[in-house]
């Protein structure tokens, strides 16, 4: 909510309390501690602005039926100088309390003083928060579960940083351990078969198969020419991995830049291999009791810790398991860098190294409750009501930079956080570069460009927004006004909201609603009139609609134009 609806509910509690306290004084309430009580906003408007429960918790107390409690509170709650204008009694004994017409005047001064800042708020206190997201394999390209990720975890880092947190963003990239030697083992094979042909260089059977794999062996080739046939094998996989992994890499961060997506970190894992902070953290566990020989291997008590089983931390081999690298990789963002949360977006298939994850934080003595897990779910491609699997440009399955070539930006990063997390979607392809009312980010962008029309036209004609008097705002007083008013008051307390569940889909869905709200706004009431008092008023209306809008888009990294 705005700092005016933040300040009427905290001065409408004291209001509450002191009526209280002046029915008690009055002897038509028993002395007794006052219990817990709410004030939120009904979903019925009818039943005023904000209501409170106070009569139905504290008959108990009191020892009164509610509404007897409901009618000594309303007599003697005094609302001068407050943001309200009445109270009234509703159903077994809710207080109902309706704004007064200031209320309605200072959203609107609020917003115009604050401006670009309007929804920020210092909610988080300024907590370090690190939100890793994306970090795809980089032995291969992107998915289409890295775009739903990447506009997820971008969008709710940009929320965050609105509500007051100190957000840092993070790509973890896997450069070590099992997945590359499988990396250098699949580029050596296919650079051997340009050469000897593939029926003479048989294929590793757990290699990666994809084209690109193929692409950057020819492209060594071309570089190197046949010069490593007959090198040693593990200095021919090495000049392969230095090679292909750094080209990898920058193709990842070409498209995710292409998507409006920048890092404050691509952190590699072959750091925590190379510093040191991977064996530091085996040997914290071993230190705590929480590891063992077994086989030749050192296991880690995962099942201390609600596991079914226990992990393997370094193989027979003495090489460590991608367990123990990511357990030493957390360690490192809460011990090393500090970070007061973690908040990591996975795919719905590392369900179960949750669990497992926060188990050995406590395993090494950290507060696991500061480890948070978004879970994921898969996002279906449709066109023509069908399910799409491949780019009809390449004919492969469908990449993040296929998506990026066919659909804008604003739409992908729109679409993909309107629905939670942790529901499955479908991502229409048809209505993804809809330019109409139906796509829902160019419903709200030309709610925007609406707005500036409006102002241009105006603008021709010699009528210019000047700051409002209250007389001027007092004037709106249509319910459509009253309603618009009143949803851009909410803002930031969406956010805030947003950031606690960590669900930036509240904010798409209270843009499309401000959009809608503006329309209904717009259709009703007409911005140029006869009274100059009352234009202006609208004039200024449209002017911060237009400004949240904004503030929503420019979150988001969505474009906001002016004309459509």
């Amino acid at each position: 909510m705005s700092k005016r609806a933040e300040q009427s509910t905290t001065h409408l509690r004291m209001l509450i309390l002191e009526a209280i306290s002046s029915a008690i004084k009055a002897e038509e309430l028993p002395e007794a501690p006052i219990p817990n009580f709410s004030i939120e906003m009904p979903a019925d408007r009818s039943h005023g602005d904000w209501a409170s429960n106070i009569a139905m918790v504290s008959a108990k107390t009191f020892h009164l039926p509610p509404q007897k409690i409901a009618e000594s509170i309303a007599s003697h709650i005094v609302l001068d100088n407050s943001y309200f204008k009445c109270c009234e009694i509703a159903g077994p004994g809710f207080l109902n309390f309706f704004f007064n017409q200031q209320f309605y005047a200072d959203v609107i001064r609020e917003i115009v003083q604050t401006g670009d800042q309007y929804g920020h708020s210092d909610y988080g206190q300024n907590q370090k928060v690190m939100i890793e997201f994306v970090s795809a394999n980089p032995t291969g390209p992107m998915h289409m579960g890295n775009a739903r990720g990447g506009a997820l975890g971008d969008c709710l880092a940009s929320l965050m940083h609105a509500a007051g947190y100190d957000v840092w963003r993070e790509f973890y990239v896997n450069d070590a351990g099992n997945q590359i030697e499988k990396f250098g083992n699949s580029l050596e094979a296919r650079y051997l078969q340009l050469y000897l042909g593939e029926e003479n260089v048989p294929f590793p059977e757990d290699g990666y198969q994809g084209q690109d794999i193929k692409e950057r062996a020819a492209e060594f080739a071309k570089i190197n020419g046949d010069q490593f046939i007959g090198a040693d094998p593990t200095m021919r996989k090495k000049a392969l991995i230095d090679y292909a992994l750094p080209r990898n890499i920058e193709k990842m961060e070409r498209d995710l830049h292409k998507y409006g997506i920048t890092y404050d970190q691509w952190f590699l894992e072959s750091t925590i291999h190379n510093n040191g902070e991977l064996q530091e953290a085996i040997s914290a566990l071993t230190e705590r009791g929480y590891t063992y020989e077994k086989d030749g291997a050192l296991w880690y008590k995962a099942t201390l810790f609600g596991s079914e089983k226990d992990d393997v931390l370094v193989r027979q081999n003495g090489n460590p398991t991608y367990f123990a690298a990511d357990i030493a990789y957390h360690r490192n963002k809460f011990v090393k860098r500090g970070f007061d949360r973690c908040i990591d977006i996975w795919g719905a298939d590392h369900h179960g190294h949750v669990a497992r994850m926060k188990g050995a934080m406590e395993a090494l003595g950290l507060d696991s409750s500061k480890l948070d897990v978004i879970l994921m779910q898969l996002v279906r491609l449709t066109q023509n009501g069908e399910i799409v699997r491949m780019s009809k440009r390449t004919g492969k399955a469908i990449q993040l930079g296929d998506l990026l070539d066919e659909v804008p930006v604003d739409s992908a990063r729109f679409l993909f956080n309107m629905r939670e997390a942790n529901s499955q979607m479908e991502f229409d392809l048809d209505l993804a570069v809809k330019q109409d009312a139906q796509n829902p980010v160019y419903y709200v962008q030309y709610a925007r460009a609406r707005i500036c029309s409006i102002i241009k036209a105006l603008a021709a004609d010699g009528i210019t927004p000047h700051p409002c008097t209250d007389e001027e705002l007092h004037l709106l007083t249509a319910t459509e006004e009253r309603e618009l008013i009143l949803h851009l008051s909410r803002y930031t307390a969406e956010i805030i909201q947003a950031a606690k569940d960590y669900n930036p889909a509240h904010i798409t869905r209270y843009v499309i609603t401000l959009a809608t709200l503006f329309h209904k706004f717009y259709d009703a009431c007409r911005v140029r009139g006869d009274n100059p008092n009352l234009t202006n008023a609208r004039l200024t209306l449209c002017t911060v609609t237009s400004t949240v809008i904004c503030n929503v888009l420019r979150m988001f990294k969505i474009s906001a134009p002016e004309s459509m």
